[in-house]
């Protein structure tokens, strides 16, 4: 049989283990110990077998691998918003450990998977898969927490909700705050607002920023402006404290996002960064490091994060009866261009 082959239909045929054994001229059976990489096949036969898969453009069925094997060899990543560029590191980390282990990540966003009336994670139930990554803030419906019970999970980028069956990795979030605002300090700025928004992460930030600012007895500074940590709402926000004719010295971001947009409107405004505003942000996403950017930004080290969720979670797959485990990593502070000493020093 040829590829070009046609179905009743007019389509072409998708080959069939059959085909290809037919093909190589071996039996059905050794072509699944090809396909499951097995030692016991001689170099002559495997080589016969990969010419004939070749030749017929053949993809082994994952739903037949599934029912045999018990295992989809998928995982199902749960993102908070797709849109944030903080996922990318996170993910590569993640994706890298299980590559390793021929799984295949399933991305998907709330606001998109679900149904009206039904959770997001039921779509990765349908699919079966073998575990979950819960990737972001959220507000855990009973059907997630009832997924983690029954699936193995892990919880990656915070510690704001709780699943009590699910491991967490995260970054240490109250630290890179302190980080953030002490390198401010530090440069003798005072005068430091924060932009933050109501997810677990960042209010766990905002607090941070509020003992630190207090602990360095600049309380009657403090300023928390409430953003939905888009771009547009980082512009509207810096506008705002701009156009208050009290604009601050330096303003601390609780993501990069949230940083880019104030960049925008201080620019907008004439105002110089950091000649007249100190900016820094949170994520160390790409955007920090665009040159034109150059954001001073906290890194929660999201590679490191993912690389140890996916281990977490593997050994979860591998014995679903571990005790649930909390692994908090250690951010860095990045310096790069938007910070510096305040005018009047």
């Amino acid at each position: 049989m040829s590829r070009s082959e046609l179905n009743q239909h007019g389509a072409a045929k998708r080959a069939t283990i059959e085909d290809v054994a037919r093909e190589a001229g071996v039996s059905r059976a050794l072509v699944s110990l090809v396909l499951r990489g097995s030692p016991k096949v001689s170099e002559q036969k495997r080589d016969a077998v990969a010419t004939a898969i070749a030749a017929l453009d053949y993809r082994p069925s994952n739903a037949a691998r599934s029912l045999a094997s018990g295992r989809t060899q998928t995982v199902g990543v749960l993102l908070d918003d797709l849109a944030n560029p903080w996922f990318v590191e996170l993910l590569d980390g993640m994706q890298n450990i299980f590559r390793e282990q021929n799984l295949r990540m399933v991305l998907g966003d709330p606001r998109y998977l679900a149904r009206p009336g039904e959770s997001p994670v039921s779509a990765f139930m349908e699919l079966r898969v073998d575990g979950l990554v819960i990737a972001g803030d959220f507000n855990p419906d009973e059907d997630l927490t009832r997924a983690t019970l029954h699936t193995p999970a892990v919880v990656a980028g915070t510690r704001a909700f709780d699943l009590p069956a699910a491991d967490r990795v995260t970054n240490d979030d109250a630290a890179g705050a302190r980080m953030a605002v002490e390198h401010l300090i530090g440069l003798g700025h005072s005068d430091i607002a924060f932009l933050t928004a109501p997810t677990g992460s960042a209010a766990v930030r905002a607090d941070a920023y509020r003992d630190t600012m207090t602990r360095h007895g600049l309380q009657d500074y403090i300023r928390v402006i409430a953003t939905d940590l888009s771009e547009h709402s980082g512009f509207e926000a810096m506008s705002r404290l701009i156009e208050s004719g009290l604009p601050p010295s330096a303003v601390f971001a609780a993501n990069d996002i949230l940083a880019v947009g104030a960049l925008s409107a201080a620019d907008e405004h004439g105002i110089s960064v950091p000649a007249q505003l100190s900016l820094v942000g949170y994520d160390n996403t790409y955007l920090a490091g665009i040159r034109h950017v150059s954001l001073t930004t906290v890194d929660p080290v999201s590679r490191d994060v993912g690389i140890r969720a996916a281990e977490f979670l593997l050994a979860r797959i591998a014995d679903p009866s571990l005790p649930p485990r909390t692994d908090v990593l250690v951010p860095r502070l990045v310096v790069r261009n938007t910070t510096a000493p305040p005018a009047h020093t």
